[in-house]
């Protein structure tokens, strides 16, 4: 097991170039203030260093908020006014680091509003129930009930977040006045649609939903109830939020 130091001397750490992708984005995005300690112990568990894009969202960031934060991305925690829960908290890290402990499905690297997660596959996709290859991005889709391959690593991923895209992967998942209903929240809420996203009724006409704010573990929650009950299977974990 490599030591802290060893992970974040590195002679070529990823967030200066994230920093330029931030700033040169195609998307607005609200950067988070880190917790030290939670990026720290982040860090330590997952062993990647500062030369990867997890790595430096970990250690320089409290995550990130993309399109008035439809799109949530997490990094080292809440900073000391609260925000984004840190990769640690939201996977379940144990509370000291576990050489032998790994995340058993994946790793849960972001979210929507909607109840939407994006993981990162762990060593053995298929077994965790999960589409595409060990080390590539998978999304939970609250309109399918269940997920997706994405592929993509997660450094691609970050850039292709930042890059406009957004619009195009949720086309017919937004209506008028999604910004502004979006931008109310606080992080702990997401956004409850009913009837719901991947109902008849609301593909027909996602404008004529009603929408209220409701806690993110409800969203997320009850379309994991749903996948269970009518979707083609249990979703396994998506993260503690």
């Amino acid at each position: 097991m490599r030591e802290f130091d060893e992970l974040v001397r590195v002679d070529d750490p990823a967030w200066p170039v994230l920093q330029e992708m931030l700033e040169s984005g195609a998307v607005p995005v609200q950067v988070l203030p880190a917790d030290a300690g939670e990026g720290r112990r982040s860090l330590l568990q997952m062993q990647v260093s500062a030369r990867s894009m997890l790595g430096a969202l970990a250690l320089n960031t409290g995550g990130l908020l993309l399109d008035d934060g439809w799109v949530r991305v997490f990094g080292g925690g809440p900073g000391p006014e609260g925000g984004l829960p840190s990769l640690a908290q939201v996977n379940g890290f144990p509370p000291d680091v576990d050489p032998a402990w790994q995340p058993e499905a994946g790793l849960v690297v972001g979210q929507d509003v909607l109840g939407g997660v994006f993981a990162l596959n762990g060593g053995d996709p298929s077994a965790a129930g999960r589409p595409g290859a060990p080390g590539r991005m998978t999304y939970f889709a609250p309109d399918t009930l269940e997920w997706e391959p994405m592929d993509m690593g997660h450094a691609g991923w970050v850039s292709w977040l930042l890059s406009g895209r957004l619009e195009t992967f949720y086309d017919g998942l937004r209506w008028p006045g999604w910004r502004a209903e979006t931008a109310a929240l606080d992080l702990t809420q997401g956004i409850s649609v009913y009837p719901f996203l991947w109902s008849k009724e609301a593909r027909e006409d996602l404008a004529a939903t009603s929408r209220r704010a409701v806690p993110m573990r409800e969203v997320v929650g009850v379309a994991a109830d749903f996948a269970r009950q009518m979707g083609p299977a249990d979703p396994g974990f998506l993260g503690n939020v």
